[in-house]
């Protein structure tokens, strides 16, 4: 356990400083997107998001694990096996990361359009 203490304290009556606290970062989404789509390994999760190294998807899924987003089942086999699933918390997030989504290809569209 991390002995890490904030110096500014998270603004529990905002729901945007909560939602980025707990989904904030580069990968975390596309995490939540991938176990939602049924790739629940951590090796297949590496190889699906191409950019991330191992050290920080071990990070980001225990963090959300730690948020209640994500469960993991250790099955106690050779070698151990980890699989990670989506809490009923977890599961709600997916219509919001779904709008994200259709947001983020319409202003892709747009943003390729003005580079034209």
């Amino acid at each position: 356990m991390s002995s890490y203490k904030r110096k500014i304290p998270i603004d529990i009556n905002c729901g945007i400083n909560v939602a980025l606290k707990v989904i904030g970062s580069k990968w975390k989404l596309c995490i939540i997107e991938l176990i939602n789509k049924g790739i629940s390994r951590p090796r297949d999760l590496n190889k699906k998001i191409t950019n991330i190294n191992k050290r920080v998807l071990q990070q980001q899924l225990k963090e959300l694990e730690t948020d209640g987003l994500i469960s993991k089942t250790i099955y106690p086999e050779v070698p151990l096996r980890a699989e990670y699933s989506l809490t009923e918390l977890g599961i709600t997030i997916i219509p919001l990361l779904k709008q994200i989504e259709d947001w983020g290809n319409l202003y892709a569209n747009l943003f390729e359009i003005k580079q034209s």
